[in-house]
């Protein structure tokens, strides 16, 4: 059951479901990694991360983990972030901002479905989880009259 529930509950932001994994291999999985990277974050266009492309997803990952799960990416991060996207894409600043900031959104929304799902998923289980108990009260209560039953006609 509760390997269902996990699940369920993990296909319910399909959109999230990768970004544990990125900061997963991201490297010690340190609570300080975030705040290490904002320390030594380099200018963009100058950036070796520019033609790393794994260290940039490992690093915006971080940010993005960070800024969602603290409720929103903070202004030097989505500046940082939108100066990345112009540096690896070409897009102007405007559209650049514009594309974090719809990242940043759908994020929050997609969390935020999670959320509700698994708060859903848990008011479920507990209504199941009640029913049983009260199916099993009640064939414990059939079966101990059908004993006492059984157990008259025996003996008289």
């Amino acid at each position: 059951m509760a390997a269902a529930a996990s699940n369920i509950a993990g296909g319910a932001s399909p959109g999230l479901a990768a970004a544990p994994n990125v900061s997963a291999t991201a490297g010690s999985g340190s609570h300080l990694d975030y705040y290490v990277d904002a320390l030594l974050r380099p200018n963009p266009a100058a950036s070796p991360n520019a033609t790393d492309p794994g260290a940039a997803r490992r690093e915006i990952a971080g940010i993005l983990m960070k800024g969602v799960a603290d409720g929103d990416v903070a202004g030097p991060d989505r500046t940082y972030l939108a100066q990345v996207v112009v540096a690896r894409t070409g897009l102007s600043q405007a559209d650049a901002e514009k594309r974090v900031s719809h990242l940043i959104d759908q994020a929050k929304t997609d969390l935020d479905n999670a959320r509700k799902a698994a708060a859903k998923l848990s008011l479920w289980l507990t209504a199941a989880l009640l029913i049983g108990a009260f199916a099993a009260s009640l064939a414990a209560t059939q079966g101990g009259r059908g004993r006492d039953l059984n157990a008259s006609l025996t003996d008289g």
